[in-house]
């Protein structure tokens, strides 16, 4: 039993995990600039809570990415091509990022929330094309086996990059003004530049050659052939390809509801930006880690649909915990015991969800049915999550995060209906 173990952790000494953590840094940092912090920073500004609410539409892109991520998976970036395909869209999509996030540093939302709303937006499409490259980069670095514990580093990386652009920003708002640690924020983008010029080219991408003879429409008919119509017929072969699109979309749910109210949340408790950053982020993330890495131990031991289970029970009791926190108010160690937990939790069954939707791709095809996939996860994230300002307002903290807690049964039933089928 214990030599089990052994084996499950020795996955990690591979320097291609220290990789993992620097891209999951990149892919990691963007996402609480336009959400969680930009809330905060819009509480601050005055917005109402309805407003903060709609502003979860602006990561709807991370929703369609599908989109265009088959002009990832296929063509060469001019001049960035001679980096690699998944390192040359890579660069190219972290200065657009970086560029993006300065925009949203020169705008005060109090006076422009709707120009701050279009950066925002503009934000997301740089950090989702992202995601597309350092995905596919992700799947094609790991063989099955390897998968779970690359994820892991990849989230722990990820984590990592949240920590800086939440509790290192809250630390700052406290000494500067938003637009000057947005500034600050953009510089996120430069370790990933770093972590993707020091790597090396996957070797595992099964890339398919388009063919560019004929005129115009010939071009377009094969691009569309090649691209899009063959990943798309290659999953829709799979055994209940319905039902795993809608388990993509649902088993997170309970997490990414709330997430847009957590920050207004704490500021209605009464705790001050030091406390927030100090519990959520910092506090925090030794829980992150050890969920992170517990969780690609448990897949490497027992399986990803146990592990699934498993995170998917923890992540809806934890929270529970902030039903707790609700009725006791500005009481800072119940908070560093609920964040832990959550974070506990989130890290293990994130850990799990990510190595599953890794095995369902292709390698031919990993770029457009990675984003295809976690593109459905994200719909259902933003456009439910719109909701949650108003949600708030009409039921109040401790209902929101019952409802909240409920959301993780649909995704634990289809699941099992899932596992009932395969095994008949």
């Amino acid at each position: 039993m214990i030599q089990k173990w052994k084996n499950a952790l020795t996955v990690y000494w591979d320097w291609r995990m220290l990789t993992m953590i620097g891209l999951g840094f990149s892919s990691g940092f963007p996402f609480l600039l336009v959400s969680g912090t930009l809330a905060l920073w819009l509480t601050d500004s005055a917005v109402s809570l309805e407003m903060i609410g709609i502003f979860s539409l602006v990561k709807t892109p991370y929703s369609f990415k599908w989109l265009w991520s088959p002009l990832v998976d296929r063509f060469n970036l001019p001049f960035f091509s001679r980096l690699g395909r998944r390192r040359g869209w890579a660069v190219f999509s972290q200065i657009l990022l970086l560029l993006t996030l300065l925009c949203m540093a020169s705008v005060d939302p109090a006076q422009s929330v709707y120009l701050m709303m279009f950066f925002a937006l503009l934000t997301v499409f740089a950090s989702a094309t992202q995601d597309i490259v350092l995905d596919a980069y992700r799947v094609e670095s790991f063989d099955n086996r390897d998968q779970a514990a690359g994820t892991a580093m990849f989230i722990l990386g990820y984590r990592i990059g949240s920590v800086f652009s939440g509790a290192v920003a809250l630390i700052l708002a406290s000494v500067l003004t938003w637009n000057q640690v947005y500034v600050c924020m953009s510089l996120g983008a430069v370790l990933g530049m770093i972590t993707i010029l020091c790597s090396r080219e996957p070797q595992k991408s099964k890339e398919q050659k388009l063919e560019f003879s004929g005129n115009f429409w010939q071009r377009l008919e094969n691009f569309y052939k090649t691209a899009i119509k063959s990943p798309i017929a290659d999953f829709v072969t799979r055994p209940s390809w319905v039902a795993v699109l809608f388990f993509v979309m649902l088993y997170k749910l309970c997490d990414a509801y709330m997430v847009p109210m957590t920050m207004p949340f704490y500021d209605a408790m009464g705790f001050t930006k030091t406390q927030i950053a100090f519990v959520t982020k910092f506090y925090g993330m030794a829980a992150t880690i050890i969920g992170g890495i517990l969780g690609g131990v448990i897949v490497n031991r027992f399986g990803i649909i146990k592990s699934l289970y498993l995170g998917s029970i923890l992540q809806g009791l934890t929270t529970l915990m902030y039903v707790w926190q609700t009725h006791a108010g500005n009481d800072l160690y119940l908070l560093m015991g609920t964040v832990s937990l959550d974070n506990l939790a989130g890290g293990m069954s994130t850990t799990a969800f990510v190595a599953y939707i890794s095995s369902l791709c292709n390698t031919a095809y990993t770029a457009t049915q990675y984003a295809l996939l976690s593109s459905f996860m994200s719909l259902a994230r933003d456009l439910l999550a719109s909701t949650s300002g108003a949600l708030v307002k009409v039921t109040g903290w401790s209902m929101f995060f019952i409802i909240t807690t409920l959301m993780a049964i649909p995704g634990v039933v289809i699941l099992w209906l899932l596992q009932k089928k395969n095994k008949a």
